[in-house]
């Protein structure tokens, strides 16, 4: 755990805080679109970590977005046997284009699609937060629990953009927004789930499944005691094929609540 800690720390302090509000306009790029920025801090600290993590377990694969972007076959080594670390450099790439603090180093190790364990790295928050299954989640070494909601409170929410999927998950999402539900559009993926680890978020609705950005948060919110559920009440696969939106909350009944909305909205 703390040779994985020193890592992610290692990389950050090399390859993203030297470049966090200094970044060149070259620098930044589109994948996708506007919406999909891609840094030199991303690719490098990636590359960074990607060396150093393989090197920690002899026989291990990475599963990198950038990776990934490259060439899509990378991420067929989720549904492998060899153990895989997944990685998101920087978690909240815009916000770090913006010079803004809310950004996040992801990184899970799993095996046969189970998350084993898991890091959080918000290097300008100075939080580290992991997770280990089985054996509960901490925040800079301090245990975490997420809690319940008071009882009839509005549930704090965040969720992916709605206008940014496919009609039906727009409609299911925008079943979130009603008098008992505070909605709002998420950021960094990895914060949010922090959020909801610590007991400062209620819940998370997200509509996309791409394994780097959930993998360490689902994880985290479970061993803090929250829970989680796709559409069809399944637990999120991170290998895939799941039915969308899905949710992580602070609790079993929070998580059920949100899929309830989710499903009236669909």
């Amino acid at each position: 755990m703390s040779a994985v800690e020193e890592a992610v720390r290692a990389a950050a302090a090399a390859e993203i805080m030297p470049r966090f509000r200094r970044l060149a306009a070259h620098e930044v790029t589109e994948k996708s679109g506007p919406h999909d920025l891609v840094t030199i801090a991303d690719r490098r600290a990636e590359e960074h970590l990607t060396a150093a993590l393989t090197q920690l377990l002899p026989g291990s694969l990475v599963v990198g977005e950038e990776a990934v972007h490259a060439d899509p076959a990378v991420y067929d080594a989720l549904r492998g046997d060899a153990p895989v670390w997944i990685v998101d450099p920087v978690d909240g790439t815009r916000q770090f284009v913006r010079g803004e603090a809310g950004f996040c180093t992801l990184v899970a190790l799993a095996v046969g699609g189970e998350v084993l364990a898991s890091w959080t790295y918000a290097p300008v928050l100075d939080e580290m937060a992991t997770a280990v299954r089985g054996r509960g989640a901490t925040l800079n070494g301090v245990p975490l629990r997420s809690g319940s909601p008071a009882p009839g409170a509005v549930l704090d929410v965040a969720m992916s953009h709605p206008d940014y999927t496919t009609d039906e998950q727009k409609r299911a999402l925008l079943g979130l927004r009603t008098e008992n539900i505070d909605a709002r559009p998420c950021g960094s993926a990895g914060l949010e789930y922090l959020a909801v680890a610590r007991g400062a978020l209620d819940a998370v609705a997200f509509n996309w499944e791409l394994a780097w950005d959930h993998a360490a948060g689902l994880l985290l919110v479970a061993e803090a005691g929250g829970a989680q559920s796709t559409l069809t009440g399944e637990p999120f696969r991170i290998t895939g094929d799941n039915a969308l939106p899905f949710t992580a909350a602070r609790d079993e009944a929070t998580a059920r609540r949100i899929r309830e909305r989710l499903l009236a909205g669909a």
